[in-house]
Formats: structure tokens, sequence, C-alpha cells
């Protein structure tokens, strides 16, 4: 009997490809579950492949994988080139945060999106934020990974003009990205979040860049672009920057299905 079935046809439907989570798997399945994507001629993801499993896998399914050890993430099959504009900005706290950081980004360069990463940011140092301003707010969507207390969440939303993801990496930071979510305004950034990123955080769930990148992923597509005025002053848009902030999301715990 056959142990897993990959819905190879969910990238079509959804804009975002099956992933595949492989801390709760054994290395027989991971192995299992490469072997036949690559007889298949398939493209596949995965997420949380620790060293010591990545190192029980076949001699064969190793050397199918580009592994990161930063990430714990596995690519089998190559990335797709990348077209248009950097739709995407990826800003972290602190070094410590750039495994949850890097997820997103390998997550997205599999999905066909160049994103931009800036890596310690933090407001405990808000000169290292404010210097790179500029650079974040040409980008439609922020995804902000940041554990303590979260501040960074609650500061980008008063500077950038996107939509802010937040990715808390501590349990702080998960009230923190709890509370802005509730509060969260602005009419067309509202209706972008809710067609590509679901409004939902999970307490005791750790924190992933990659139901971040599937969150990010759909409110780029979903139009708009970040850094320029409304055409039209009235707009929702740009009274919700009036208000001082974009609209924010925590990172969606299961929208972005991971097999």
């Amino acid at each position: 009997m056959t142990e897993f079935r990959i819905d190879w046809d969910r990238g079509q439907r959804c804009g975002t490809s099956e992933a595949v989570l492989c801390d709760p798997k054994s290395a027989a399945q991971v192995d299992a579950i490469v072997v036949h994507a690559a007889e298949l001629g398939r493209r596949l993801f995965l997420t949380r492949l620790s060293p010591r499993k990545l190192s029980r896998l076949s001699p064969r399914a190793r050397e199918l994988l580009d592994y990161d050890t930063v990430t714990r993430t596995a690519i089998l099959g190559g990335l797709p080139p990348t077209q248009g504009e950097r739709r995407v900005a990826i800003v972290c706290g602190g070094t410590s945060d750039l495994p949850v950081a890097g997820e997103a980004a390998r997550t997205l360069a599999f999905a066909g999106e160049a994103a931009t990463l800036l890596a310690d940011v933090g407001v405990a140092g808000l000169w290292r934020l404010v210097d790179r301003i500029e650079e974040i707010r040409q980008h439609r969507v922020v995804i902000a990974v940041a554990g303590m207390e979260g501040a960074l969440f609650s500061v980008l939303t008063g500077l950038v003009r996107g939509a802010v993801i937040a990715v808390p990496t501590s349990v702080r930071a998960q009230r923190r990205a709890r509370e802005l979510r509730v509060g969260a305004r602005g009419g067309q950034h509202r209706q972008r979040l809710r067609r590509g990123a679901r409004r939902a955080a999970h307490p005791r769930r750790r924190a992933s860049g990659f139901r971040a990148c599937v969150a990010a992923h759909r409110a780029a597509r979903a139009g708009g672009s970040a850094g320029r005025p409304s055409p039209n002053p009235g707009s929702p848009r740009r009274a919700s920057a009036a208000h001082g902030g974009a609209a924010t999301s925590a990172a969606p715990p299961g929208r972005g299905r991971r097999t």
C-alpha cells in the first residue's frame, strides 16, 4: 500500500505547490517520496529536513536534493526562472531569525518569486531599519520575522504602505502579531490579505517561513504596487496610509499545505 499521494496539481489550482514536511516522517518515507518524484520528473520542496535525517537517505536521494543546512529545506528539480520586479521583502530582526527568514526566501524562489532578504534590522538599533526603509518600501509585501516582543511588526506597519505579514519567533511576538491582526485596517490591503493571506495565528505553532511565503506569494499576485501613490486620493489605500499603517496579518497556519 502506498503511504503517500502527492497533490501534483495543487500549484495550478491554488498558486502554490504542495510541500513535504519531513519532521514527522521517517527517513524511509522521505526517501520514497523523493525517488518517486524524481522518476516522474516532478519538482519538490521539502521542509524541516534535519541533517541527521538527510544523512539517512539513500545516496541516490541525497544526490538529487539541493539542501540548505541553515533553513533545513531541500529542493528537487531546481528553481524556475523569476520574472519581473521583486515584490516581496523579507525583513528579520536578528541573525537568529535567519533560519525562518531563509525558509521563506527558499519557498518563494521555488515558486518563482524573487525576494529581497534584509537581515539584522531589528528595532533595538532603530537606525538599522531606518537605513533600509526606502528599499523596503519598494515592495508590495513585507514578511517581518522577529522574536522578543515583536516590536518590528508594529514599527513596519507605520512606515510602509504594502501588506505586512508577521512571523513571530517567540511567544511574546505571537501575542503582538495577534494584536496587530485584530487592529489592522485599510480597504484594498484588507481585501488583498483576505484573498492572499488568511488571518490566523496559533500560539502553539512554531514559526514557519513556508506559511509566510504562501501568504506573501498570494498577496503579491493579488495586485497593487507598493511605493507608488494611489491614482485616486480618496481611495481606501490612501486612507489606510493616512491612518499610519498598512494591513497586517500573522502567517497563516494551514493554507499552504505540506503533506
